[in-house]
């Protein structure tokens, strides 16, 4: 998919608003770096436990995360309400690769995306295993053609 398509808020499946808080400034007046990549985990894992199921606690399979990246495009600032925009880009049998998009409310452009994908693993061998069916059920409408 382009990037282009992947800063649009309507390329998006799921919303989830998220307020900015003042620790989460930097020097600069602006939302720090890092504090996106805590953005993208409440979007996925907030879709995961409400639409999903998920009991991070004890479920047998638990989703690892492999790996993150972020492009920045404008910045974020306390205060304000963030609308993390999440999909699904490759759902596959024992991983699941999401992008998310971070809005300014009411904003149809991204000021940052980025990818996350997370492995499912067995919680006691901690080897790959199969996507839980309910956690595969919560993702399949947030799948998007690529």
């Amino acid at each position: 998919m382009s990037d282009e398509l992947q800063l649009l808020r309507a390329q998006f499946r799921h919303f989830i608003a998220i307020p900015t808080r003042w620790m989460d400034n930097d020097v600069y007046g602006h939302v720090n770096n890092v504090t996106y990549y805590s953005y993208f985990d409440t979007a996925v894992n907030e879709h995961l436990i409400r639409a999903g199921g998920l009991d991070f606690q004890n479920a047998p399979a638990i989703g690892i995360v492999a790996e993150t990246s972020c492009r920045f495009r404008r910045s974020l600032t306390f205060p304000e309400i963030v609308d993390a925009g999440l999909r699904v880009d490759r759902l596959g049998s024992t991983s699941v690769v999401y992008a998310i998009g971070l809005f300014r409310q009411g904003e149809p452009d991204a000021a940052a995306h980025g990818r996350f994908v997370h492995v499912w693993v067995d919680r006691a061998t901690q080897r790959p295993t199969p996507v839980p069916a309910t956690i595969r059920a919560a993702l399949v409408p947030l799948v998007v053609s690529q």
